[in-house]
């Protein structure tokens, strides 16, 4: 969707700076639903709540539960294999994460769509948030969840930014997030976080301690995959196409 400066154009995470990423940030329709979302579901938690402490711990409470379901959604939905092999679905597949890692620098893909993200959003904060503090929980939980989201949005990009970030800690999930796109994307799911990496034996601080992967680019959609269900390579005429390298810093050792 081009709106205001995303009109008529697209923006390439290799070519920008950090500047020129948070114009284009927050200027991009889903960041901008995202935090109207927010701001929204905030004014209702406060007209809504019966409990200070239960709204707070109904927002609160959305926090721990985002890098696990980053994390699960991310290796068994982004990454499995059977939303390409229905016509139904294999659109949706194509847009959520094999644009990305053919082209992970596109920062229009990059982006998740609002038409897969807030029904996750919804369905997980919702019922959470109203068992902890009733519609003013809901309402807290909705508007947290869809912050966070925002956040991770920005993480997202700033991994595959020429930039390298000033805390050590990001500069790692950095350096593994672009092993994910570049050595093997059979680990490093997190993009906020390596807990549950490390947790399920999916982690790899450094690429050589994981072998490099033929299909880190097209996510298991070979050739052979492409003639058995043709929909996904029916929509990308222009296949194969190598990515650019992105975020200037990742290294094979």
């Amino acid at each position: 969707m081009g709106i205001g400066p995303w009109a008529g154009r697209k923006y390439f995470l290799d070519k920008m700076t950090l500047g020129g990423l948070v114009k284009a940030y927050f200027t991009h329709y889903t960041i901008l639903a995202y935090l109207l979302v927010t701001g929204v579901g905030a004014w209702l938690a406060v007209i809504w709540s019966d409990s200070a402490l239960a709204t707070i711990l109904a927002a609160a409470a959305v926090i721990p539960i985002y890098p696990p379901v980053e994390y699960l959604l991310h290796r068994y939905v982004l990454h499995g294999k059977y939303l390409y092999k229905s016509p139904l679905t294999a659109k949706l597949w194509k847009r959520i994460h094999y644009d990305h890692h053919q082209d992970p620098n596109d920062l229009g893909v990059l982006f998740g769509a609002l038409h897969t993200t807030m029904p996750v959003i919804l369905v997980i904060a919702l019922p959470l948030g109203w068992l902890i503090g009733g519609p003013g929980g809901a309402a807290a939980a909705m508007a947290s969840a869809c912050l966070v989201t925002a956040v991770y949005e920005f993480f997202h990009s700033i991994h595959h930014l020429p930039f390298q970030p000033r805390w050590a800690w990001l500069r790692q999930l950095k350096k593994q997030h672009l092993a994910h796109h570049f050595h093997s994307e059979l680990g490093n799911y997190g993009i906020t976080s390596s807990i549950c990496d490390r947790i399920f034996g999916t982690h790899y601080p450094q690429p050589k301690e994981m072998a490099r992967s033929e299909t880190v680019r097209n996510l298991g959609y070979t050739k052979g995959e492409a003639a058995r269900y043709p929909w996904v390579a029916a929509l990308s005429p222009d296949l194969p196409k190598a990515p650019r390298r992105s975020g200037g810093q990742f290294a094979a050792e």
